[in-house]
């Protein structure tokens, strides 16, 4: 029998190896080619068509919901979808299976033996069942989630910018990876650093442990943020999985709120609304780090704190688990200079103690 040919999509390279390693491993797999968004699968296409194809949702220049219509309204091959956005049961699992995809299975993360094995279990089946699938084609086009920006939350920074004072403040955002690149980055902060606001893309219920967590193990004292809670030093506020958090200023004091709202750029909490809210409230005053994660949530929230004289850094490819967030940013031109991760808390620690100008453009 003829192995079936898989066509990997997703804008993560290290995904893309382990999903690669994963298919190649079995007999009776093969695949067929990678790429790192859906208009590079299409020009694969041209050449050969897949049996299956395992695609993730979040990517750059056309999300997998809407590569899934096209496909089923032009060239139906079964698809699975990969991805940590499409957790069963989840709006954007339904919307997947109703745009023609035909299995839903969560990305791999790196972990126990136990666990790579029941990932690549599950990824494997789910590749033998939909080559067996019989996909038709589909002309009704299903209404998928529109990717919000910051706009759906907070309007843009208006008005002169805020001038340079004492009075400073260090927002970050992450996504995958970040936990683990976060710790290491706030162990390295003592206990008198700015005051910082956190935004990692994690689900409710997990971030209080988080910050407890973080809180053992740092100088400095890190918690869940609440409506209310002041920026001051010696501080990090992380924002609770499922809400916005947003920076804000009364007078010569900074603080947070905790919002409800719809997803932007596909999460919630978002790095882009707290980078806006920081470009508002705080202008030249803020150092922006924007780190390892997938996607593109908080490059253009990066560029608008760069617009507005602040600081701005991003976590360079190298030390990055998935190098998507900082990519992003550094492609708009909203990063001052990239980092490897140990050079980020360094870089902190010097931002609190200049009180000069902000450089103009910096090192890429």
């Amino acid at each position: 029998m003829k192995p079936i040919r898989v066509l990997i999509v997703d804008d993560s390279a290290s995904v893309r190896t382990i999903l690669t390693e994963i298919v190649a491993a079995e007999p009776d797999l093969e695949v067929l080619g990678t790429a790192s968004n859906p208009y590079f699968a299409a020009e694969k296409m041209r050449e050969e068509i897949p049996d299956v194809i395992i695609c993730d949702i979040e990517m750059p220049r056309m999300d997998g919901i809407t590569f899934v219509q096209k496909l089923m309204s032009q060239r139906p091959v079964p698809v699975v979808i990969c991805s940590s956005l499409a957790e069963a049961g989840s709006k954007m699992a339904l919307q997947a299976l109703e745009a023609g995809a035909v299995e839903i299975i969560t990305k791999p993360r790196v972990g126990t033996p136990q666990f790579l094995m029941e990932a690549k279990t599950r990824i494997c089946d789910a590749v033998r069942a939909a080559s067996k699938a019989k996909v038709q084609p589909r002309t009704k086009t299903i209404e998928v989630q529109k990717k919000l920006t910051a706009d759906a939350v907070l309007p843009p920074a208006r008005g002169r910018p805020i001038e340079r004072t004492t009075d400073k403040v260090v927002v970050i955002g992450a996504s995958t990876g970040g936990t683990e690149a976060l710790r290491r980055l706030l162990e390295d902060l003592p206990a008198d650093s700015p005051g910082i606001v956190i935004v990692q893309h994690m689900p409710a219920g997990f971030t209080t442990a988080f910050a407890k967590r973080l809180n053992t193990l740092c100088q400095i004292e890190v918690r869940e943020a609440a409506t209310g809670d002041r920026v001051v030093p010696g501080l990090a506020l992380i924002a609770p999985g499922n809400h916005h958090l947003l920076l804000q200023r009364s007078g010569a004091q900074y603080h947070v709120e905790v919002r409800d709202g719809p997803l932007v750029t596909r999460h919630r909490p978002s790095v882009d609304v707290l980078f806006r809210s920081a470009a508002r409230a705080a202008g030249a005053n803020a150092l922006g780090i924007i780190m390892t994660g997938m996607g593109d949530d908080g490059a253009k929230g990066m560029l608008e704190l760069h617009q507005t004289g602040a600081r701005t850094l991003g976590q360079d490819e190298a030390s990055c688990i998935v190098y998507g967030m900082p990519k992003e940013a550094m492609k708009l031109g909203a990063v001052d200079l990239e980092l490897p991760l140990e050079r980020l808390a360094p870089e902190i620690r010097r931002f609190a103690n200049d009180h000069g100008p902000r450089p103009e453009g910096g090192a890429k």
